[in-house]
């Protein structure tokens, strides 16, 4: 579907009438979401009032107010690619938001959506006295979004996100700058813990690759822009959270806690390891499969 937006910028005019032609649209091509809106309006209401350099929450009074042309046409111009390219919003704006914190992001990246926002806000409360937090792992980091989040939150703790791909560290590094967090945060370029010998943390905290075979070959169009190595962990999607679970122990100091997200992926690990005694946690804002284990839990299984 290739969108005429000529009509669009000759016709509308106030901001609710793009927002109401881009959830038009959309609807009528069917797209996928799920990469910072669940839904046609909010999708639209974000690409236009992304276009006309507007916060994302303006206020009622403004949704009437009239655009130019060249305001119009910026905007419908955004919601033609969303439609053509069937690229999720993020990768159009390079700007993904996670615990109410702005991020870049390009293709390069997995888009941040983890429910975990809410732990990191919540600074891991009841699971950790919050004030013995001194250090912190972001495994898989990618936009290093979750590693950014922590250092924000813990501003006296010390902060490391550990990615195997280069390409996603050269984002997260961007990140960092944005954050002024050059001297706090550490990126290390690292298949999973090989290149963190001998650094222990308080708090491992990771949204790694779970998506297993079957979900990968049924991916919608958008989920397809993402990295794949970001996204596929094997037949049962377990591939890298089965070495997390041997060699955390190693690296989280005594009361530390690993909290991991596995998706979709969690029947297959609790079938896998079914004497451990996962704490699945709960969102207030949605979410599910991300799991909590202390130190001297995982060390337990592992002398098994």
């Amino acid at each position: 579907m290739s969108l005429d937006i000529n009509e669009a910028v000759r016709d509308l005019r106030s901001i609710r009438d793009l927002i109401r032609w881009g959830m038009s649209r959309f609807n009528e091509a069917d797209l996928f979401y799920g990469h910072g809106t669940d839904n046609a309006l909010d999708e639209a209401a974000y690409l236009v009032l992304f276009a006309l350099h507007m916060p994302p929450q303006p206020g009622d009074a403004y949704l009437e107010t009239r655009l130019t042309e060249s305001e119009r046409r910026a905007a419908a111009e955004l919601i033609a690619r969303r439609i053509d390219e069937r690229q999720p919003a993020p990768y159009l704006t390079h700007e993904a938001w996670f615990a109410g914190l702005p991020f870049y992001v390009d293709e390069r990246v997995l888009i941040p959506r983890s429910p975990v926002a809410e732990l990191i806000e919540a600074h891991f409360e009841p699971w950790i006295d919050s004030s013995r937090v001194d250090s912190i792992l972001d495994l898989c980091t990618g936009s290093g979004c979750i590693a950014i989040a922590c250092a924000e939150a813990f501003p006296f703790a010390s902060v490391d996100g550990a990615d195997l791909s280069a390409d996603a560290l050269e984002v997260a590094a961007i990140n960092r700058e944005r954050f002024g967090l050059d001297e706090r945060l550490d990126l290390v370029q690292s298949d999973l813990f090989n290149s963190l010998e001998g650094r222990r943390y308080d708090v491992i905290i990771s949204n790694p690759p779970y998506v297993d075979a079957e979900d990968m070959a049924a991916l919608p169009d958008e989920f397809r822009h993402e990295p794949e190595l970001a996204l596929a962990a094997g037949d049962d999607g377990l591939d890298l959270v089965r070495i997390m679970l041997r060699e955390a122990p190693k690296h989280l100091e005594e009361g530390g806690i690993l909290l991991c997200e596995v998706g979709n992926s969690a029947p297959a690990l609790e079938a896998a390891y079914p004497q451990l005694p996962f704490v699945w946690l709960e969102f207030e804002r949605g979410g599910e499969g991300v799991f909590l284990l202390t130190r001297e839990q995982l060390l337990e299984i592992n002398a098994e």
